[in-house]
């Protein structure tokens, strides 16, 4: 009973994750440099797309004649169940005076991103309190 309840909603998670990557892209104005997989980029209006619907999604994000970056990322659930994401926005964990992007988030949705954290994030953990900053995106 336990092992069908765990199938059950690992495929319902599934499922979301997938419709999560048919929501994207999104456009954001980021008003500050921040890192995304090992990369700062400046400040600027940016556009996400996925890349693929896999639980593990690939997406890229490119600011106005940018080359795009490529990341990986993991679905997250809210932290009540059954809430839907009241914005379409993007979270970024913010140590010191370095911003990460850490999640991605579509209205409506169940079911965030959320992007691995690097080695040089991991590092700036250890020594800076965390602070978390959201930008509004839209989908476009």
């Amino acid at each position: 009973m336990k092992k069908q309840l765990l199938t059950f909603l690992g495929l319902g998670l599934l499922a979301a994750t997938s419709a999560f990557a048919q929501s994207i892209p999104l456009k954001a104005n980021v008003p500050f440099n921040f890192v995304v997989s090992g990369r700062t980029l400046p400040g600027g209006e940016y556009t996400i797309r996925s890349e693929t619907t896999d639980p593990e999604h690939e997406f890229t994000i490119a600011g106005i004649g940018q080359t795009p970056s490529v990341f990986l990322s993991v679905p997250c659930l809210t932290l009540k169940s059954g809430r839907l994401s009241k914005q379409t926005k993007l979270v970024f964990d913010r140590y010191g005076d370095q911003y990460f992007l850490s999640e991605i988030w579509i209205k409506g949705k169940g079911v965030g991103q959320k992007l691995l954290k690097t080695r040089r994030e991991a590092e700036m953990a250890k020594n800076n309190s965390l602070q978390q900053t959201v930008i509004l995106a839209e989908l476009h």
